[in-house]
């Protein structure tokens, strides 16, 4: 039987041989560091030989390792990537270390660059060895004591300022690099002996925004005029690598944050439903969207629900959604049907200019008739979890998007009872290039029914932990499109906690209001709220009574706040004014402001609604 070759007798032949399991460190470095500049020797038999033949062999290692670095460096698309492609490409084919510097902060495009001139240390890696055995050679960034100074101030007229002017690399032992050197490593960190430098400013399109020193230790072979050659294509490479980066980097940044401020910062809390929304920019190749949500409040405890998405990805398709987003809300102020609120929409888009089109669910939820109103302008059909779990995708007239022009839009009232949650979300969430958008939107089906099963048939699974869980199908990795998702549970008001009238416009409106409620609040134990409730209906039903011509209608909702609504036929809204001592009226809005917890007035198409809530408890 053959023994293992490491058995015992096998790891005693290996001691014996210290020579071939330990090679010198500084002979590792040496030969690793020169091995793409070194020149290759002749292949048996014939090829180049003598001093001509071993010069082209250099040029051509020199010429395919530019080809290699510049391409590794182009491959970077931040800053970061950019700079960390250089000195990867560099270290220790081209230098045995590399220094480089930034200015501090970086111009954008046609900025004026800020004063004074700051370069920073960005990044520094060296060759270094392990102690470990049987390793070779590693490439890390460098834990020791930064061998520069982090920061370097460039005077003008000083010997690094008339380097960086100069723009093209200089050797290290030339004059001027032995000047400009000590300014930008500093004083406390001198060249150490014998190591040979080159010093290459980074000029990008318009100015010098840094500087790179790549150095090679004394055992190494020094470096040659053709490698100025070399560091200058590095260094512009890097350069113009670095200033489109920036400007990406402010692009990107000002899109995202256009797109974000055009979203909600916050969503509303309506009587009788509850909200919660998420939104997931899309990818970095494609990280800017036109998807955006929002939730308005409406007349009479209603709220209307909205999701849309604009098509493309860029800065346009964003701004597009802002004016998009604005103008719904400006038409749900007007209390328009949803099925108008998107033919004006859909004009707006035309307005705005050739192809620009957009995805729309324009949806107006009553919690008093726990009903919901649908119009859709192409978009991916709502889903409407139900308490007991079963979920079902709502069908709903698909329609046109939103710019096609010359459509109609269709609207379909359906039932929306208490403890349903109703899913309103982008396409961006069911469909990818691994699945159509059927197959997405009956995935997102099943994972709400399997979501809700969790909680019993008697309970709603919590509302953000749903969206989290919707969100999770999604899965790791790239995302081709951003994701809106709009999320409405639906509590509604019991029948028995609203109480609604209609007074004629006659001046025994308001005592007949005051009556009429003090029975309700009384009903609903909620007497010490009498003299107040009476005070502020009478006020606000005479103001509407002075301008009627038909019957004013009076409502009272019980929720966690007492809410009274009066409406009339009048356009006109109220408005709060300082009463003149000599005036008998116009303190009735003042009485309302200080008494009541909010009120505001609505005008709808017909006229308009005056309301204010007090707080029960």
């Amino acid at each position: 039987m053959t023994e293992h070759p490491t058995s015992h007798e096998g790891r005693k032949a290996m001691a014996d041989r210290p020579q071939e399991r330990t090679r010198p460190r500084q002979e590792a470095a040496t030969s690793a560091a020169a091995a793409a500049v070194a020149v290759p020797a002749p292949a048996p038999g014939g090829g180049p030989a003598g001093p001509d033949g071993a010069a082209t062999r250099r040029e051509g290692d020199r010429l395919r390792f530019v080809g290699a670095a510049t391409r590794r460096i182009a491959r970077g698309l931040d800053l970061d990537e950019i700079v960390l492609g250089l000195c990867r490409a560099t270290v220790p084919t081209f230098s045995d270390a590399i220094l480089v510097y930034l200015r501090d902060p970086l111009p954008v495009g046609d900025e004026r660059p800020a004063e004074p001139f700051v370069l920073r240390l960005r990044r520094t890696d060296r060759l270094r060895l392990t102690d470990l055995e049987g390793e070779e050679l590693v490439l890390v960034p460098d834990p020791d004591p930064t061998p520069a100074a982090e920061l370097c101030e460039v005077r003008s007229g000083s010997a690094l300022a008339e380097v960086l002017r100069g723009v093209r690399p200089v050797p290290g032992d030339s004059p001027a690099a032995r000047a400009a050197l000590p300014e930008l490593l500093g004083p406390e960190h001198p060249l150490p002996p014998g190591h040979r430098a080159i010093l290459a400013p980074l000029r990008g399109r318009r100015r010098v925004i840094g500087a790179a020193v790549f150095l090679r230790r004394p055992e190494r072979a020094g470096f040659e005029p053709n490698d100025l050659l070399v560091a200058a294509q590095l260094a512009t490479h890097t350069a113009l690598g670095i200033d489109k980066a920036v400007l990406y980097g402010r692009e990107a940044y000002i899109a995202d944050e256009l797109q974000r401020t055009m979203l909600p910062d916050s969503l509303p809390q309506p009587t009788g439903v509850r909200l919660a929304s998420r939104y997931l920019p899309a990818a970095e190749t494609a990280r800017v969207g036109g998807d955006w949500y929002d939730a308005i409040p409406l007349p009479g405890s209603r709220v209307a629900l909205v999701v849309g998405d604009v098509m493309g990805h860029s800065m346009t398709s964003a701004a597009i959604m802002g004016q998009l987003r604005t103008t719904a809300q400006t038409l749900a102020g007007l209390d328009l049907p949803p099925q108008e609120v998107l033919h004006h929409l859909d004009e707006q888009a035309q307005r705005l200019g050739e192809n620009r089109m957009a995805t729309c669910m324009y949806a107006v939820y009553d919690p008093v008739s726990h009903r919901i109103t649908i119009a859709n302008a192409g978009h991916p059909p709502p889903i409407l979890l139900h308490l007991g779990g079963r979920a079902e995708v709502l069908r709903v007239p698909p329609g046109a998007p939103i710019g096609v022009g010359g459509v109609d839009f269709e609207a379909v009232e359906l039932d929306a009872p208490a403890g349903a949650t109703l899913l309103l979300y982008t396409d961006g969430l069911v469909e990818s290039r691994l699945r159509d958008v059927w197959t997405g939107i009956e995935q997102l089906r099943e994972r709400l029914a399997a979501t809700a099963q969790l909680t019993g048939p008697d309970h709603s699974p919590p509302l953000e932990a749903l969206c989290d869980d919707v969100l999770d199908m999604l899965g790791p990795g790239d995302r081709d499109d951003d994701i809106a998702l709009l999320a409405a549970r639906f509590d509604g008001i019991a029948p028995s906690d609203v109480a609604y009238w209609f007074l004629e416009p006659e001046d025994a409106a308001p005592g007949r209001a005051r009556r009429l409620a003090r029975r309700a609040l009384a009903r609903w134990d909620l007497e010490d709220l009498t003299d107040s409730v009476e005070l502020l209906i009478s006020e606000v039903v005479t103001n509407a009574v002075r301008y009627a011509e038909r019957p004013v209608t009076l409502r009272l909702l019980r929720t966690d706040v007492l809410r009274c609504e009066v409406g009339d036929d009048s356009p006109q809204l109220p408005r709060q004014r300082r009463a003149r001592d000599t005036d008998e009226g116009g303190r009735g809005l003042f009485l309302v402001n200080r008494l009541a917890r909010r009120w505001g007035a609505t005008r709808l198409s017909g006229g308009k609604v005056v309301w204010f809530e007090l707080a029960t408890r």
